[in-house]
């Protein structure tokens, strides 16, 4: 299978996670999309442009400027097979690039439900409409939380039912004998936040947590603090002892260290509360329970759901620092000795993808009929690998 993957940030490392997980799955790839930053590539892909971490307007404006000549940047655009466009904007260049090759199937990727996709002011009505238009063109979606389904249903109602859900799992060809936890139960209750760093919310109530109870919680950080969002990431880190900040890291090589020196992974985000906060599968539920920490989730989310239909985790009961004081408070020792061996006994497939998933995935692909053909029945990744 030939297939052109258009993606809205060649920088994002889960990008080359999908493009190893087609080609493991036996598919020919075409990467091209938008760059954020200088840095090296980790191989050649096609640059359509450069943008900016959410600034929409700059990103359309790039897009636009993509279109003219687009489609002879794809010498081989009329022999490939499948478009899959990553996100709103790379589904519209990929619906003019269908307009070119009638034959190919556009496949949406919907992995995030900006805010713009689901308010009701009249920016977002324009985007909603502009998605519609461009979902007419396309033959399926992937998707990676079943909460976007009640979020932002448009898609999924358009393309139902060539419905595939891949989840956002760590790919493992091969996979690596991961270590046993060696971290005993005493001292403070260390806390891992890592990933993104964006939330204002979960940065003021860790604070909090750990100065209304000085030597009782540690909170270790990891990744990239946006900025943005939380200016004086830096400085709060600084003035409080309980609270650590590692840097970046590199997925998978440092994870085991990351989490083995912690006890909970910290999994709340309201960044989007009420929206895309609450209806992803977050990246760290899969990396953490891999490694072996205990998830902390707020109730009411799809992250929640998740983690209570497997009997995981600690549920923060609502979003206050109290409900977060108590859920740590109530834990005791043998408490988490029962919350590590519960994540422990679960199968390493629900938190790590292998070629089972890559084959699933192009098999569905190859099965999508071009557009205007008769629709079957919705297909998953979890029910292809039974």
């Amino acid at each position: 299978m030939r297939l052109i993957y258009l993606v809205h940030d060649l920088d994002d490392a889960a990008i080359w996670r999908r493009v190893q997980m087609l080609r493991a799955g036996g598919a020919e790839v075409t990467l091209a999309g938008f760059q954020r930053s200088a840095r090296p590539l980790p191989e050649p892909a096609l640059i359509l442009g450069h943008t900016a971490n959410g600034k929409m307007a700059q990103r359309a404006l790039s897009v636009l400027k993509a279109l003219p000549g687009l489609a002879k940047r794809f010498p081989t655009l009329q022999e490939t097979d499948v478009i899959i466009a990553r996100n709103l904007e790379m589904l519209a260049l990929g619906a003019v690039l269908k307009r070119r090759a009638p034959a190919v199937r556009l496949v949406y990727e919907l992995l995030d439900v900006h805010r713009l996709l689901s308010g009701n002011g009249p920016a977002s009505k324009a985007i909603r409409a502009i998605e519609a238009a461009a979902l007419k063109s396309a033959s399926g979606l992937l998707y990676s939380s079943e909460g976007f389904k009640r979020g932002h249903p448009q898609p999924f109602e358009k393309l139902a039912p060539h419905l595939c859900l891949i989840e956002n799992k760590p790919l493992a060809l091969e996979p690596a004998q991961l270590s046993t936890r060696t971290r005993p139960l005493e001292g403070p209750l260390q806390i891992g936040w890592n990933g993104i760093l964006r939330c204002r919310w979960s940065l003021d109530t860790l604070d909090e947590l750990t100065r209304n109870a000085p030597g009782h919680f540690r909170v270790k950080m990891r990744g990239r603090p946006a900025l943005d969002q939380l200016p004086d990431f830096h400085e709060r880190v600084a003035a409080n002892p309980d609270l650590e900040f590692g840097g970046p890291y590199s997925a998978p090589d440092d994870l085991d260290e990351i989490y083995d020196a912690v006890d909970l992974a910290w999994l709340i985000d309201r960044y989007e509360a009420g929206e895309n906060s609450d209806w992803l599968l977050p990246n760290r539920l899969y990396e953490g329970c891999l490694h072996g920490a205990v998830p902390v989730v707020l109730s009411g989310t799809e992250v929640a759901r998740r983690t209570e239909t497997l009997g995981i985790g600690v549920q923060v009961a609502e979003p206050s620092s109290a409900s977060v004081a108590q859920a740590f408070t109530d834990l005791s020792n043998a408490d988490l000795q029962k919350l590590r061996q519960a994540v422990a006994a679960k199968p390493r497939s629900t938190w790590e993808a292998g070629h089972a998933e890559c084959r699933a995935l192009v098999s569905w692909l190859a099965d999508l009929p071009t557009l205007g053909a008769p629709r079957s029945d919705a297909t998953h990744l979890r029910e292809a690998q039974s």
